[in-house]
C-alpha cells in the first residue's frame, strides 16, 4: 500500500507465462502508461465486484440485527440482555475469521476467494431459514447466529484485493469506496427487514433470506466470470510476526476500535437500544426498524469521503478531529438519554454513525502513509530503495488484516457494553460514559504518535 520512494517506474522483467483461472502476471499500477491505458478499467471491473460480494456478506452479517426484531419476548422467551449475546456472537466470528480472510487472497488469489467467500455465506442464510420458528431453542439460535459472521470475513479479503489493484495515490478513495459500499450492506438488510415486518409481519422472518439466497449466487458466480487473479499480489513470508513487532499495528489497531468498532457494535445495537431505551415510542419491532437503517446508511455513504479527506490532508489530522467530533456526539447522546429526549437521542446516534463511517476512511489511509513513512527515512538513511518498498507493501498488507480483525473486535465490545449497561441501570447511560472516555483516549493517543511534531511519523 506504501507509496513508492522512486520517481520512476522500476524496469518490468517480461511477464510469465499465462495462466489458466484469470490470473494477471503483469500488473504495474505505479507506471502511468500502464494504468491509462490497462490498469484502471481492469481495477474498475475487480473493485465493483468486490464491492458487490462485501455489500452482501456486510449483510448477511449483520442479519441478526434484523433477526432479533422478529423474535419477541412473549413467543421465543429471549429478554433484551439475549438478543444482545445474538448480535454480539456473529460479531465476534466475523472478526475472528478477517486474519484468515486478508491472506486467502495472496493464497488462493483475489477472484477465487471472493466466489469462496461468496459461496460461504450460503451457510448461515440457509441454516437461519431452517431453525427460526417458535420453539427453537436459544443454544440453536446462539449457534446459527454465530455462523453469520463469516459475512464479516469478507470485509478483510475485498480490502486486501482491491489494495493490490490500486496506485497509491488512489488507493483512499478506491479503499474508501470499497468499504463504504461493503458497510451499506447493515442499512440495506435493515431496510429489507423493515420492508417485510411492515408487508409479511414479524411471523415471517424466511422472507428476508429468501432475499439475500439469490443475491449470494450472483455474488459468487459474478465473481467467477468477472473478476482476475493477481500473481503479484503474494503474501511475504513472516509478514504477520513482522507486523505483531510493529508498535504501529497496536496504535493503528486501538484507533481502528474507536472506528470501525463503533460503526458495526451500533449498527448490530441500535434497534434494540431504541426498543429498550424508549419502550414507550417503539412497542413494535416496525417501530424500531423504521429507524434503524438511518445512521449506518449514512455512516456508509460518507465512508470514501473519509479517505478523500484523508488524501487531501492527511489522516491522522481528520481522524484526531473526528474522534473530538464522537466524543461530542456520545455526549449528545447521554444527554438525551438523561433528559429523555427522543429526537435529540436520534440525532447525536445518527451522528455518532456519520463520524465513524469518515474515521473509518481517514484510519485505513493512515496504514500506507506510515509505511510510505518509514520507507523514506530508510532510503534517505541508505538503504534500497526497492527493498524499502517491498518491506513497506508487506507491512501495510499485514497491518490492514489485523487493524481490521481488531476493530471488528471494538463492535464485540459495543454490544457487551450496552448489554451489561442495561443489564444493571436498565439504560445504556453507563456505557454512553465508556464510549465518551475512550474516544477521549483516542484523540491523545493519534495526537502524540502521528500529529506530535517530535514524532517520528508526524504528519501521516
Amino acid at each position: 500500500m506504501a507509496a513508492p520512494t522512486r520517481t520512476a517506474p522500476p524496469a518490468v522483467a517480461a511477464p510469465a507465462p499465462p495462466r489458466g483461472g484469470r490470473w494477471i502476471d503483469d500488473w504495474r499500477p505505479e507506471d502511468p502508461a500502464f494504468w491509462e491505458s490497462t490498469g484502471k478499467r481492469v481495477a474498475r471491473r475487480n473493485l465493483f465486484f468486490s464491492v458487490f460480494s462485501e455489500h452482501v456478506g456486510f449483510s448477511i452479517w449483520s442479519l441478526w440485527s434484523v433477526v432479533v426484531l422478529f423474535l419477541p419476548e412473549s413467543v421465543y422467551g429471549i429478554d433484551p440482555a439475549g438478543k444482545f449475546l445474538l448480535t454480539t456472537l456473529p460479531t465476534a466470528l466475523g472478526a475472528f475469521v478477517r486474519l484468515p480472510y486478508t491472506f486467502a487472497v495472496a493464497r488462493f488469489g483475489g477472484r477465487t476467494w471472493t466466489v469462496v467467500s461468496a459461496a460461504l455465506l450460503l451457510v448461515p442464510t440457509i441454516a437461519t431459514a431452517v431453525v427460526l420458528e417458535p420453539g427453537v431453542s436459544y443454544t440453536t439460535l446462539l449457534v446459527v447466529s454465530c455462523l453469520a459472521g463469516v459475512g464479516g470475513g469478507n470485509f478483510a479479503s475485498s480490502m486486501a484485493n482491491i489494495n493490490a489493484f490500486y496506485p497509491d495515490r488512489l488507493k483512499g478513495w478506491a479503499l474508501g469506496l470499497n468499504a463504504g459500499g461493503g458497510n451499506l450492506g447493515v442499512p440495506v438488510i435493515q431496510l429489507v427487514g423493515l420492508l417485510v415486518l411492515a408487508t409479511a409481519g414479524v411471523e415471517h422472518p424466511r422472507v428476508v433470506l429468501l432475499v439475500y439466497l439469490p443475491l449470494i449466487v450472483v455474488a459468487a458466480v459474478g465473481a467467477a466470470l468477472l473478476m482476475d487473479n493477481l500473481t503479484t499480489a503474494r503474501n511475504q513470508p513472516r509478514a504477520m510476526r513482522e507486523a505483531t513487532r510493529e508498535p504501529h499495528t497496536y496504535v493503528v489497531s486501538f484507533l481502528y476500535i474507536g472506528t470501525f468498532g463503533s460503526f458495526i457494535g451500533f449498527g448490530f445495537a441500535f434497534g434494540q437500544v431504541l426498543q429498550n431505551q424508549f419502550a414507550a415510542d417503539f412497542a413494535t419491532p416496525l417501530a424500531a426498524a423504521s429507524l434503524t437503517w438511518l445512521g449506518p446508511l449514512l455512516g456508509s455513504l460518507v465512508r470514501p469521503l473519509g479517505g478523500s479527506l484523508a488524501d487531501r490532508f492527511g489522516g491522522a489530522r481528520i481522524t484526531c478531529w473526528n474522534f473530538v467530533a464522537m466524543a461530542a456526539g456520545a455526549g449528545v447522546v447521554f444527554t438525551a438519554s438523561q433528559v429523555g429526549s427522543l429526537p435529540l437521542f436520534v440525532v447525536g446516534f445518527v451522528l455518532l454513525f456519520v463520524l465513524s463511517g469518515l474515521g473509518n476512511g481517514s484510519t485505513y489511509k493512515m496504514i500506507p502513509a506510515i509505511f510510505r513513512t518509514r520507507a523514506q527515512q530508510a532510503v534517505a538513511a541508505g538503504e534500497d530503495g526497492a527493498v524499502a518498498d517491498r518491506r513497506a507493501l508487506r507491512m501495510s498488507g499485514a497491518l490492514i488484516g489485523i487493524a481490521g480483525a481488531v476493530g471488528a473486535f471494538g463492535g464485540v465490545l459495543v454490544n457487551l457494553a450496552f448489554r451489561q449497561s442495561f443489564l444493571t441501570t436498565g439504560s445504556g447511560d453507563a456505557a454512553y460514559l465508556v464510549f465518551i472516555a475512550f474516544y477521549a483516549v483516542c484523540v491523545v493517543v493519534t495526537w502524540a504518535v502521528y500529529l506530535r511534531p517530535t514524532a517520528r511519523t508526524a504528519g501521516v
